[in-house]
């Protein structure tokens, strides 16, 4: 099971406030030090929920202060852009990075994201779908259609590194689009806190997603995780329970739905106990990632860096926890 970082690039008025992009850069060169597998940040609009509107930037950023470290965007929202630019975008990233780059995408959540755009969210499921087909089919050098209807059929310029294309992920809330995800043939990444009620649950949808996997296909269960592990659990716990309700502020879909089922799921306590955080010393957190291993995930999003814990902290505990994990080893 492989352990990378995650951040939601959330932003909140505290005493310790950062430049938030600034702080996703030491958060690389700290999962780097670390040996972690990877760096993904997620794309908001609108909302200091997550201020970064444009990973292929940030990525970009990244890879000049990383040498091994992967780097992924979690996700891609494709209603909201034109397939053939991120193709022309992510393929950069993938060319600037020596071919490091993991692609997620979905189809967003965030009504005022939305209506940000101009787009109706009942027509989100079928913008992704044709969205998807020509990002893939651009991505591995094809002629592909833009968006208008004169266009005409184009082949991007800038070709991956990485072959046929880089790795895909498709970001699932819901069970009932597993199956979808697993016949593509891509990843599918899982953020349990939101949607899931415990471990057994998240162990089914492992299970569903390997049983719907084509024969041969070499797609991955990654799962987000909130992590601390250093010497102010304290402060840990009250950075996650500033992050869950501003969820709620930015009407997180999924987890406003969980909340409204019940509203012990708000609370950080709640969280923890259920096991979707792991608050602790790196030797108890490193101990606990083996429960969450034992779910059958490939990959851990560790979320280091939530809801205003200072960077400085979320640093010191990626470093402490990729140590720790190694000394297992």
């Amino acid at each position: 099971m492989k352990l990378s970082a995650f951040s939601v690039v959330d932003e909140y008025s505290t005493p310790e406030r950062s430049d938030r992009l600034v702080d996703v850069l030491a958060l690389a060169e700290a999962a780097e030090t670390g040996g972690l597998s990877a760096l993904w940040v997620a794309e908001h609009h609108f909302h200091a929920g997550g201020v970064c509107p444009s990973p292929p930037v940030l990525l970009a950023a990244a890879s000049s202060r990383t040498r091994r470290l992967r780097l992924g965007a979690l996700v891609s929202v494709l209603p909201f852009h034109s397939p053939i630019e991120l193709a022309e975008q992510y393929a950069m990233v993938d060319r600037l990075s020596g071919g490091r780059l993991n692609l997620g995408v979905g189809s967003g959540y965030i009504p005022m994201e939305f209506a940000g755009f101009g787009v109706d969210p009942a027509t989100k499921r079928t913008r992704f779908d044709s969205a998807f087909d020509t990002l893939v089919a651009a991505l591995r050098g094809e002629e592909v259609r833009g968006d208008g209807p004169d266009a005409s059929r184009v082949r991007i310029n800038v070709r991956p590194v990485q072959s046929p294309h880089p790795p895909i992920w498709v970001a699932v809330q819901r069970r009932d689009a597993i199956p979808f995800v697993a016949e593509r043939g891509a990843s599918v990444a899982l953020i349990p806190y939101a949607t899931l009620s415990g471990l057994p649950e998240l162990a089914e949808e492992v299970r569903e997603y390997r049983a719907h996997r084509p024969a041969g296909s070499d797609g991955e269960v990654a799962a987000g995780l909130h992590l601390y592990a250093g010497d102010h659990p304290d402060r840990a716990r009250a950075a996650l329970q500033r992050y869950l309700d501003s969820r709620r502020k930015t009407q997180s879909a999924f987890f406003l739905e969980k909340v409204a089922q019940n509203p012990a799921h708000a609370s950080a306590r709640t969280v923890e106990e259920s096991g979707w955080a792991l608050i602790g010393s790196p030797r108890e957190v490193a101990q606990g990632l083996d429960a969450f291993g034992a779910t059958g995930i490939d990959e851990v999003l560790g979320l280091f860096d939530f809801g205003g814990l200072p960077i400085e902290e979320a640093t010191r505990s990626v470093v402490a926890l990729g140590r720790a994990l190694s000394a297992a080893r």
